[in-house]
């Protein structure tokens, strides 16, 4: 695959190795070393990377710290807001370059990659919106004499290590960029290896906005720098997105410092149609629900609950419709599905869907990857049905992170409920129905973070997203998200 005539490189890649952005300023690491990024569409070497480490990390949250302790500490709310308004419209104004440094560098669509702007945008401004609309109150004491005056201060956290995963990298920065911007924290973000070139240039448009030198630093590197940020004791909070797993271990090496911790981990999504739904807006809205991404979406819908009644014709229609969503290359506009992000990711599907047929599901759709013409080199794996499933296999509880769905036969809505709830994930889930009660009782009863009706992945940055039970705690967006950078300080003055 080549680029085709409608698209140049971003200028950005025309230097190399890319440097970490640390205090201001571009750096190689400390111990010289790089890492390549490659492009999954053809398997390519995309970008030499500088290869971060712990030495690097000590570097960056000085800078942080110093920052926050300096120039950003004398920035009032209005100030703050002012600079994420400049950030939005640069961010808005540079958008087709960001979004297609994520489609070489993950491999998504640049139909999907491009519709990433108006929520970008957005989140910038909303949160330069609670950059000013963040307060304490005042109390009247039971205790102090009456002319004393009580009061509460919203204070920043402080330092902050944000870690991100691959699967969405300029979406995931700007998300974890916005509550520390308007809270009046600073930040080291280390973003995913196989996905940081995005990153690094919002870094470098966040000096362009106005932010002082130190408030935004971008490690790069691997799992260990990563590890070095978790464990960091001049870090006050760890904000992470990504597996289960990895979530854990950071919970573990944040116990030094006692840090704060906000975590949106790893899902497996019940999608519950019922009998009334309407299957043409339904099919494809289910087929997003899982495929959109190329399936790596934590939230996405992978346990498809169809009530029996439905199930033959949602599961022909459904195979129909993947069948139809043939992925190609994701520079062409009309790409729906574009590869898997990595020979890791495509390796790790490839094994579930092996292991799905060997405990007796069917494909009826896909299940193989494509190895053969412009796609033979890239990471390429069709939607996949899986059908015959039954809730005990590994394919219906355990998180694939790719184009495989398994649906299920169900009855009764208790049933619906009980089987929905039947995971040590608690994410995302979503319903289909044309009746308003049977939409409040499902919603009411499922133990997971968002309950999507009639709809699937619809993100608001006013309405707080984040995960029950294995999927982590803390919420991202709105006012829920800011709570989770600010810490409350009493003041008490005796005036009597």
């Amino acid at each position: 695959m080549t680029l085709p005539q409608s698209f140049s490189l971003p200028p950005f890649l025309a230097s190399r190795p890319k440097p970490l952005f640390i205090d201001g300023k571009w750096q190689p690491a400390l111990s010289g070393a790089t890492f390549q990024t490659l492009n999954p569409a053809t398997g390519q070497v995309l970008a030499e990377v500088a290869h971060g480490a712990a030495a690097d990390i000590d570097l960056a949250v000085a800078a942080a710290r110093r920052a926050l302790e300096g120039p950003w500490r004398r920035f009032r709310p209005a100030d703050r807001q002012n600079v994420m308004l400049r950030l939005a419209d640069l961010v808005d104004q540079h958008f087709d370059e960001l979004a297609l440094l994520d489609t070489l560098d993950l491999g998504a669509p640049i139909s999907r990659t491009r519709l990433g702007r108006t929520r970008a945008v957005a989140l910038l401004r909303y949160y330069a919106g609670l950059a000013t609309s963040t307060h304490g109150e005042s109390i009247e004491s039971s205790v102090l004499p009456a002319e004393s005056l009580v009061y509460t201060r919203q204070e920043p956290v402080g330092v902050v290590g944000a870690i991100n995963p691959w699967n969405g990298p300029i979406g995931m920065a700007i998300w974890k960029l916005c509550p520390v911007l308007a809270s009046g924290c600073t930040l080291v973000l280390k973003p995913a290896e196989q996905t940081p070139l995005s990153t690094l240039r919002l870094a470098e448009l966040t000096l362009e906005a106005g932010i002082p030198e130190g408030v935004v630093n971008v490690v790069t590197g691997m799992g260990d720098a990563g590890a070095a940020l978790a464990a960091h004791p001049g870090v006050d909070k760890i904000a992470f997105t990504g597996s289960t797993e990895v979530g854990q271990k950071i919970v573990q090496a944040s116990a030094g410092n006692l840090k704060r911790l906000s975590m949106e981990l790893g899902g497996k999504s019940p999608n519950i149609v019922f009998a009334d739904a309407d299957l043409d807006i339904t099919v494809p809205g289910a087929a997003r629900a899982v495929f959109a991404n190329s399936g790596q979406i934590c939230s996405a819908g992978t346990r498809l609950f169809v009530q029996r009644p439905i199930y033959e014709e949602f599961v022909h229609r459904l195979a129909e419709h993947a069948n139809g969503m043939r992925p190609g290359d994701p520079l062409d506009p009309d790409t729906l599905l574009g590869p898997l992000a990595s020979q890791e990711q495509l390796d790790r599907v490839t094994h579930y869907i092996g292991i799905g047929r060997e405990q007796g599901a069917r494909t009826v759709a896909g299940g193989s990857r494509i190895a053969s013409g412009e796609m033979a080199n890239g990471y390429f794996m069709p939607p996949t049905v899986f059908v015959d499933v039954d809730d005990r296999m590994r394919i219906a509880r355990e998180e694939i992170f790719g184009p495989v769905v398994a649906v299920l036969p169900f009855d009764t809505v208790e049933e619906a409920i009980v089987r929905g709830n039947d995971s040590e994930y608690g994410l995302g889930a979503g319903v289909w129905t044309r009746d308003l009660n049977t939409a409040h009782l499902v919603a009411h009863g499922l133990r997971t973070g968002t309950v999507w009706v009639n709809c699937y992945q619809v993100l608001d940055p006013a309405v707080p997203f984040g995960g029950y039970k294995m999927s982590g705690y803390g919420r991202e967006s709105g006012n829920e998200h800011m709570r989770e950078y600010l810490q409350t300080k009493a003041v008490m003055l005796n005036l009597g």
